[in-house]
């Protein structure tokens, strides 16, 4: 049994084609096939059922592919301890990166992340929570930024800081003319949301006391169509103080809540197992100590 078999079945579980996965891994798809054939004959059982249109493991193969998925995983580390020994902050780290964060906190992140640790190579990827989660743990993410909580075993979690949240709604809207806003106020207009996936949804609901809203007939998709949903006057919602900071409209206001301390915390997250805990470590301690305007450290 080798590491290259292994490779092998986890790119045939993950793709459910022999073609496809024999491409994954670089080699021809008979290299792949006698591979996997060796490995069935080395442990005497049947791993995947071929009689399908998509090949799938068998119970017993997929016990084996999450085992297969972890050997891969310490492997990986193994090779990057060492190739990183020197330098911790010289290397390439993959980030995913919430959508409802992305835009407004990466300018300001990488610039500071650059002057601090000028070898130090980020590649982003903008993604939703559950996905940036199952990503991580599958070894396809380095580390994540997102919004806290998260309920996940096998995770360091690097708080770095909290985000209020604020109001906004249409200029022309009575609540425009109060200088704070309550959130029973909020909670009584008609309060605009992103769709179901988005961690920020479920945020404002639970804000605003709101288990949840049947009478919605639209959810936007991204932080910049509901803030022109409200610039139209179709309703207000709830914005993090960076998305705030984003060329101000005409038409809509932008206003604190009244006295509730409503925001959210984000963080940096990584596997505990990760080969780059020194990279993660001082990667966290360059963020918080260059906050951006309008947050706090937690």
């Amino acid at each position: 049994m080798t590491l290259q078999e292994l490779r092998y079945l986890v790119a045939l579980a993950d793709t459910g084609h022999f073609g496809q996965a024999a491409e994954a891994c670089f080699v021809s798809q008979s290299t792949l096939s006698t591979g996997l054939k060796k490995l069935e004959d080395y442990l005497g059982i049947i791993l995947f059922d071929r009689s399908l249109k998509r090949v799938t493991p068998t119970p017993i193969g997929r016990e084996i592919v999450e085992s297969a998925r972890l050997i891969l995983q310490e492997a990986d580390r193994i090779r990057e301890l060492a190739k990183y020994a020197g330098d911790p902050m010289d290397r390439t780290v993959q980030i995913g990166v919430i959508p409802t964060l992305g835009p407004y906190y990466l300018p300001h992140a990488l610039m500071q992340v650059r002057a601090a640790h000028p070898k130090l190579r980020l590649l982003l990827r903008e993604v939703m929570t559950p996905q940036l989660l199952d990503q991580l743990h599958a070894g396809k993410l380095d580390a994540g930024l997102l919004a806290l909580p998260i309920e996940e075993e096998g995770l360091t979690v690097a708080p770095l800081f909290h985000e209020p949240f604020l109001a906004a709604v249409p200029a022309e809207h009575a609540l425009a003319r109060k200088a704070r806003i309550s959130l029973e106020e909020l909670s009584r207009a008609n309060l605009l949301l992103l769709e179901e996936g988005h961690c920020l949804r479920d945020q404002a609901l639970a804000v605003c006391g709101l288990q949840g809203l049947a009478s919605e007939e639209v959810r936007a998709t991204s932080l910049e169509t509901l803030r022109q949903m409200v610039g139209m006057g179709i309703g207000v919602t709830l914005l993090p103080r960076l998305a705030c900071n984003a060329p101000s409209q005409p038409n809509i206001a932008i206003k604190p809540l009244a006295g509730s301390g409503a925001g959210r915390v984000i963080a940096l997250i990584w596997r505990k197992r990760t080969p780059y805990l020194e990279t993660m470590t001082g990667l966290a301690q360059t963020l918080v100590r260059h906050l951006p305007d309008g947050v706090r450290k937690v």
